[in-house]
């Protein structure tokens, strides 16, 4: 299967992907953040009964592009989305 071209943005919708993709859709986005200046991006992974909620933080807590990430403020999806802090460029390594 061909890659699909995302726009990078700092709102990245998980609604359309299959579970196992998530992983390195997320390291990939992030990546491609960093390299826009995107350091601040929107995860929405949905409400639903909280797995992919939990799978989610569980790669955010692994990842070392991640400073910290929290749930979305009420008006940008409550629990059903997660805001992303990034690391700059000079932080990565």
């Amino acid at each position: 299967m061909n890659p699909v071209k995302l726009p990078i943005q700092d709102i990245l919708d998980l609604h359309t992907f299959n579970p196992k993709e998530v992983p390195d859709l997320l390291e990939d986005y992030f990546t491609e953040c960093i390299k826009h200046r995107i350091f601040s991006v929107r995860v929405i992974h949905g409400k639903g009964k909280g797995i992919l909620k939990k799978r989610v933080q569980g790669i955010l807590k692994k990842n070392p592009m991640v400073v910290s990430f929290k749930d979305a403020p009420l008006e940008a999806g409550s629990w059903g989305a997660v805001i992303v802090e990034l690391k700059q460029e000079q932080d990565i390594n």
